[in-house]
């Protein structure tokens, strides 16, 4: 970036993080509460009329679920696509498809497919919250309490996160699923069933 740049990303810093913000529903006051940031201070730098500092800027980009490269990137370009980052964990891949102050969180999960004869049984865990997930493609063993299911590509599950869970690869192919997850309370409701769907049940 050159040195006659610097102005001009400083300048669309306080734009981004009202859109980010909006974006996202959240008040001036939740995101204040949330980064300790005052209400003034945080309108002030939406405005452009507060410089923003690493001190600011860090906080702020932890709250909005993003890289603080986003937050001083290059000047908005008016490209409406956005560009999540992959992280494993566990073996797992997940692919963020949201990233909100609150409310539900989406993933895309890619699980491998386990070496020929290292099947294994996965641990349960339990956790607050609320979880529906949708296979895309594969097959996925879920364990919910006292069931064992297989689920296969456009079916799809919703539960507690507090019945002991787990997820594995039932197949010999990796399997792809979407994952939303909720705070305790916050389910998502389907409000509409397709018609005439194939292979019947």
């Amino acid at each position: 970036m050159a040195d006659n740049d610097i102005p001009q990303v400083l300048t669309a810093v306080g734009p981004r993080l009202r859109a980010l913000r909006q974006e996202r529903g959240a008040t001036l006051a939740q995101l204040s509460e949330l980064t300790g940031i005052s209400l003034s201070t945080l309108s002030r730098l939406e405005s452009g009329r507060r410089k923003p500092t690493l001190e600011l800027l860090l906080p702020l980009a932890k709250a909005h679920g993003v890289q603080l490269d986003e937050l001083v990137g290059a000047p908005p370009t008016g490209d409406p696509r956005i560009h999540p980052q992959p992280f494993t964990r566990h073996g797992q891949t997940f692919v963020p498809l949201t990233r909100y102050l609150g409310g539900l969180n989406a993933y895309k999960q890619i699980l491998p497919a386990p070496p020929e004869g290292a099947r294994h049984s996965p641990e349960p865990r339990v956790h607050e919250g609320y979880e529906w997930l949708y296979v895309l493609s594969g097959r996925l063993r879920l364990v919910l309490g006292e069931h064992d299911l297989v689920l296969t590509a456009g079916e799809a599950a919703e539960f507690d996160t507090r019945t002991p869970h787990a997820f594995s690869n039932a197949g010999d192919r990796p399997v792809e699923f979407l994952s939303l997850f909720g705070a305790q309370g916050e389910r998502m409701h389907v409000r509409a069933r397709p018609t005439g769907s194939r292979g019947g049940d």
